[in-house]
């Protein structure tokens, strides 16, 4: 590769890492998990680039690693699948990263899986307590909370505070009235959930596209 598609790469990489950066930011982690991928394809130039002219050892990649945070919470099989043909497609990324990437796609199916159980189990047993998460789901409680809180600040769960612990209940009413923002103006607009979850046209910049479902704090913070 020659030293002006190596730039043109490295160029690449770090405008849209700072549109995902920014996304994720705003709440809009469906918006920062898109950019990073799309960040992918630009990757093993811009590591040669650094490698090359800057000199730069790489503890990780941060367009994997959001993929890796974020595809877990949302149930990205695909995108795993994505990140890992870009690691069969070019071997020097994982060779040239310290992390073993083979092993965090590997572990970032696994709490996928785990994820889904519990999804499962708060459909099936809506008001569950938070603290007794580990006695009937096993494994580890400070992972059960974590993801229940990354679940309410993206808007999929509601965390309701009783007896020192929360009762959790899923954000599913297909008719309920959420806050969501256009990805592409920003807009931040109320509407019914069922609504939302298919393609339409932004009343502020008529583009059409998926709005961004938010928390009520971020979308009180998006509008301040």
């Amino acid at each position: 590769m020659k030293k002006s598609e190596m730039e043109t790469h490295h160029a690449e990489y770090y405008a849209l890492m700072a549109e995902a950066e920014s996304a994720e930011r705003t709440g809009m982690f469906r918006v920062g998990v898109e950019k990073a991928l799309s960040a992918f394809q630009h990757i093993d130039g811009m590591m040669q680039y650094e490698r090359k002219y800057e000199e730069r050892e790489f503890g990780s990649v941060g367009a994997i690693d959001m993929v890796l945070r974020y595809s877990p919470l949302l149930f990205y099989f695909e995108q795993l699948d994505t990140l890992e043909a870009l690691l069969g497609e070019y071997r020097r990324i994982e060779r040239d990263t310290e992390a073993d990437l083979a092993a965090k796609v590997a572990e970032a199916r696994a709490r996928m899986w785990d994820n889904h159980r519990l999804w499962e189990h708060l459909e099936a047993n809506p008001q569950t307590r938070q603290d007794e998460l580990r006695r009937v789901l096993g494994g580890d409680q400070d992972y059960w909370r974590s993801v229940a809180e990354a679940w309410e600040t993206m808007g999929l769960l509601q965390r309701i505070p009783e007896g020192g612990s929360y009762r959790l209940a899923l954000s599913t009413r297909m008719g309920e009235v959420i806050w969501a923002k256009c990805p592409g103006c920003g807009k931040v607009a109320e509407a019914p959930k069922a609504m939302v979850l298919e393609e339409i046209e932004c009343p502020e910049c008529n583009s059409l596209g998926l709005f961004v479902i938010l928390s009520r704090q971020v979308a009180d913070d998006a509008q301040e």
